[in-house]
């Protein structure tokens, strides 16, 4: 009986020692925050300001955009984002979230996106996947992709 008892006791004290191994990453909430550095990034394209828009990127994070090389460092974000607003007659950009998937550390972001001139009118949309990076408590764009819907 003694055994009985001292083997229901270990198995107990086995049952009740075990971890929860839900995470308690919300994924939601993520998205949210995802959304946020998104407006952010418009409001940088709309003011024109280059260093404001690398700065969403991680330390080592870069862009490859549609027939380009890719775009590594933040000096190198800053003269390519500046040369893009100079060129171009660009007033503001739409991004728009469309998925979001993955865990605390790395997200992937599958959305569409919209350039539209000073005077308001679209003049370059596509597609993009971004993967983001948790840098220093925050979202940070490590890999960024995209293309033009518009023909070549």
């Amino acid at each position: 009986m003694k055994k009985l008892l001292f083997s229901a006791v270990i198995v107990a004290s086995l049952f009740s020692c075990q971890s929860d191994t839900k995470s308690s990453f919300d994924l939601a909430k993520a998205k949210s925050e995802i959304e946020a550095a998104n407006r952010e990034a418009e409001n940088f394209m709309a003011n024109g300001d280059s260093v404001g828009i690398a700065s969403i990127y991680s330390t080592d994070g870069y862009l490859m955009a549609d027939h380009q090389k890719p775009i590594k460092g933040k000096e190198n974000l800053i003269k390519a984002w500046g040369a893009f607003i100079r060129n171009t007659n660009v007033g503001g950009l739409k991004i728009t979230t469309m998925e979001v998937w993955g865990d605390e550390n790395y997200l992937t972001e599958e959305g569409v996106f919209v350039f539209k001139t000073k005077s308001g009118e679209s003049f370059g949309n596509g597609k993009y996947l971004i993967v983001w990076k948790k840098e220093n408590g925050k979202w940070k764009v490590h890999r960024e992709m995209n293309n033009s819907d518009l023909p070549q």
